[in-house]
């Protein structure tokens, strides 16, 4: 799921890593708006509130809202810097050390956050973002840019033309790819709808604790990934 780089990768490959980071993203998308009333998981809409603040001559705003959209990119760049660094050591790994690092920071809000939201709750968007910026500069290097899990714009865009292709294919292989194209799409959106109707529920009886179930599944998923090498090295060991 993780470990497949390039052109090992398959369409079932990128349907695994579609399914559970889109259910993270819309996991942290819900409990990040319920905890500190800001979008957590993409920078779109801060850019409408930073120009809204400038205009307003609320310059201190205005670079509080810069900082949101800041720390994406910054998630972004630390993510990829990452991966190009560790892929010229050990390729096939190169995945780890970034979702490590938003499994913890997804961690550290969980436990921190009711402190933080009464202290400062600008951290928790920051840490949100960056997160998620990571995750969705990481899933995009690793699938040649054909799934991004943060948010759904791009989807329902990319969606449309491939619905409406289904109206001019060529032939009846270019009509399979459409099909298989599409079906990931629906894969991420519905899971990202799932992750946070799921976060919604949780968020009425655990509050930001229920992050908790985002690093969780993060570290599963890196589990699942060493566990399959595992016993596909032993298969070879023993055939």
């Amino acid at each position: 799921m993780f470990s497949h780089i390039g052109k090992t990768r398959t369409p079932k490959h990128n349907l695994g890593i579609a399914s559970l980071l889109s259910f993270v993203a819309g996991l942290v998308n819900v409990v990040g708006f319920f905890s500190v009333q800001k979008l957590t998981t993409n920078v779109t809409g801060h850019f409408a509130f930073f120009v809204d603040e400038v205009f307003k001559l609320n310059f201190e705003n205005a670079f509080h809202v810069a900082l949101f959209i800041i720390f994406f990119f910054l998630g972004a760049f630390f993510a990829n810097f990452m991966v190009e660094t560790y892929s010229r050591i050990r390729e096939s790994e190169t995945y780890i050390f970034p979702i490590i690092t938003e499994a913890i920071i997804l961690g550290i809000i969980a436990f921190t956050g009711n402190y933080l939201i009464k202290e400062n709750p600008d951290v928790i968007a920051y840490s949100l973002l960056f997160a998620m910026g990571m995750q969705n500069s990481l899933v995009t290097s690793i699938s040649k840019s054909i799934v991004r899990t943060t948010h759904l714009t791009g989807l329902f865009t990319d969606m449309g033309i491939e619905f409406s292709q289904l109206f001019f294919f060529k032939d009846q292989f270019h009509k399979r790819r459409l099909i298989k194209s599409i079906k990931l799409r629906l894969t991420i959106i519905f899971m990202f709808f799932f992750g946070g109707l799921s976060g919604g529920v949780l968020f009425e009886h655990f509050s930001i604790k229920s992050l908790i179930l985002g690093s969780a599944i993060l570290l599963g998923g890196l589990l699942y990934d060493f566990m399959k090498i595992q016993f596909l090295l032993l298969k070879r060991r023993r055939g």
